[in-house]
């Protein structure tokens, strides 16, 4: 296709008034007038023709290397792509009518091979949608995406442009969520202030009950109570940003990702407490919670556990509890992968909530797939719910729903793990337990075992984890009996010629009976004196206050 440069001015004849063109005397001296280039484009679909037309070039060697340029970008499409070309035509068109600088070439030639628009400027929100789209997985973790995607990436930085994406856009998007963080938490606060004021105007009294009205008005105005995005979920944000444009770095659309390189705060998990008497009496006062993750105490477990043994749901809280399966393990439980008489069930499925939808899948890794021994209390409790399924099969007929779960709705229909855990709050505020999140009562059998005598290797196994160092670093508590126990232990490995006691005892106090001289200590009042708690004493009793996940996170480890 024809293509050339030429230079002209912009002179006027002075009796006429119309341009000179060529004839201008001044076009002598080459630094008079600017060059200017035309590029013959492919005919439209009409037949019409097209081309590419720019002046005010200073040069003819700056003219020239566009043109050479505009060249190069028709010569992206095969000559057996004629798609190709057009698309490249219309990108040529719609430059010279915005003025707009030429497209770098192998930008389109990664645009025009992967078959996207040309004539757009692919904006991260677009990219984010094309990414998603085509994203394969489990299903949690798409959804987990499209939500960062929806509610935090697409509103804040995808109106940018891909390729122009960089670590500011990131780092102001963040600091705008952490602002926003405090208007929340100030919004929640009134909202909350405003339901404590109207608790306290009495019901009776036309003047009461226009006041309350009032209030409940005001109250109907204000923004409903919002979560806080924490640290956790705001590097859970940065993760999809930074595997969508790791996507876009394979398909060449750009170099650099910048979600890899802004700085964040780091998500700490918060550490698991267990409920001693101290943080039980501060809850009742205050109604806080020391901390996001309270464990239960063996005493604790046991009220729950007795107070809840009529309940058609207390053999799936026994296994978790003693057992430490998950609510959706537990929950997607078949009875083809359950064996009381050897006492052994395989983990093959679990039931995993999107939205309110409930779907199958499998564990999420290969560790989660397991086979884990049942004590003997455990498999009675099993061998007790099947008797009461089998009568519940006989009492539905034909209208049972056979889904061959160990845990079913009294039809036969599977459970929603989110129904139980609301069942499971109901069963312990019934009795005034302290709260725990169904998900701690696997935390606390991961206590157990390793106050029992198991090393973390075999909590590993029973838990699940894909990394022993998930099962140190965040399932392990250490229960206050076991502190106590080794806190006796480490004193007496000193040989001391006089005790604490006679060095620190007042003159005229009596001397220690024969039992204290003989160094026959013990701790009134504890299980390890009684001999109820769990055995304690061996290395497995070491293990330090740790940390575990978040409600998100626990659901899906």
């Amino acid at each position: 296709m024809k293509g050339s440069t030429h230079r002209r001015c912009y002179c006027r004849d002075p009796k006429t008034g119309k341009p000179l063109g060529k004839k201008c005397p001044k076009l002598s001296n080459r630094k008079h007038g600017s060059y200017s280039v035309r590029q013959e484009l492919p005919p439209r679909e009409d037949g019409t023709r097209r081309s590419f037309s720019r002046a005010g070039y200073e040069t003819l060697k700056a003219a020239q290397a566009d043109l050479d340029h505009i060249r190069a970008l028709l010569g992206l499409a095969e000559s057996d792509d004629p798609e190709g070309l057009t698309q490249i035509a219309a990108l040529l068109e719609k430059v010279a009518d915005e003025k707009a600088p030429l497209p770098d070439i192998e930008a389109t030639r990664r645009r025009l091979s992967h078959g996207l628009d040309l004539t757009s400027r692919l904006t991260v929100g677009e990219w984010l949608d094309m990414w998603l789209a085509g994203k394969k997985g489990r299903q949690s973790a798409i959804s987990r995406d499209e939500s960062n995607i929806r509610v935090h990436l697409r509103p804040r930085i995808g109106h940018y442009r891909l390729d122009r994406l960089r670590v500011a856009h990131l780092s102001e998007m963040f600091e705008a969520i952490a602002e926003a963080n405090v208007e929340i938490a100030e919004g929640n606060a009134a909202r909350r202030k405003a339901f404590e004021d109207l608790a306290q105007i009495p019901w009776k009294g036309r003047e009461h009950r226009a006041h309350r009205k009032a209030m409940k008005a005001a109250i109907a105005e204000m923004e409903p109570y919002r979560r806080i995005v924490g640290p956790a979920t705001r590097q859970r944000v940065r993760s999809t940003l930074r595997a969508a444009l790791n996507a876009a770095i394979a398909q060449q659309l750009i170099t650099f990702n910048p979600a890899a390189h802004v700085e964040l705060e780091a998500g700490k998990r918060p550490k698991a407490l267990v409920w001693t008497e101290e943080r039980i009496l501060h809850w009742k006062r205050t109604g806080e919670k020391p901390s996001p993750v309270m464990v239960w105490t063996p005493e604790h477990t046991g009220l729950f556990l007795d107070h809840v043994a009529e309940d058609r749901l207390y053999a799936l809280f026994h296994l978790i509890a003693f057992r430490g399966l998950r609510r959706g393990e537990a929950c997607g439980q078949k009875w083809t992968d359950t064996n009381l008489d050897a006492g052994l069930i395989t983990v093959a499925k679990q039931l995993v909530v999107d939205g309110w939808e409930v779907y199958e899948d499998d564990p999420k890794t290969d560790a989660g797939a397991r086979t884990i021994a049942l004590d003997s209390d455990t498999v009675l409790a099993l061998k007790r719910h099947r008797a009461q399924q089998d009568e519940d099969r006989d009492e539905w007929e034909s209208a049972w729903v056979e889904t061959g779960r160990v845990f079913t709705q009294t039809n036969g229909e599977m459970l929603h793990p989110a129904n139980v855990t609301r069942r499971f709050i109901e069963l312990y505020e019934e009795i005034g337990l302290p709260p725990v999140r169904l998900h701690d009562l696997r935390h606390g059998a991961a206590t157990l075992a390793h106050a029992a005598g198991a090393d973390l290797k075999d909590i590993q196994e029973m838990l699940g984890h894909s990394s022993i160092t998930i099962t140190a670093d965040t399932y392990t508590s250490l229960l206050p009996e076991a502190d106590l126990a080794i806190a006796e232990a480490a004193a007496k490995l000193v040989p001391r010629a006089r005790t604490t006691h006679e060095a620190t005892a007042p003159k005229g106090e009596s001397e220690p009976d024969e039992a204290e001289k003989s160094g026959e200590e013990s701790v009134p009042g504890s299980a390890v004196e009684s001999g109820e708690g769990p055995g304690v004493g061996g290395p497995s009793a070491h293990a330090p206050l740790t940390q575990t996940a978040s409600d998100e996170e626990s659901e899906a480890e």
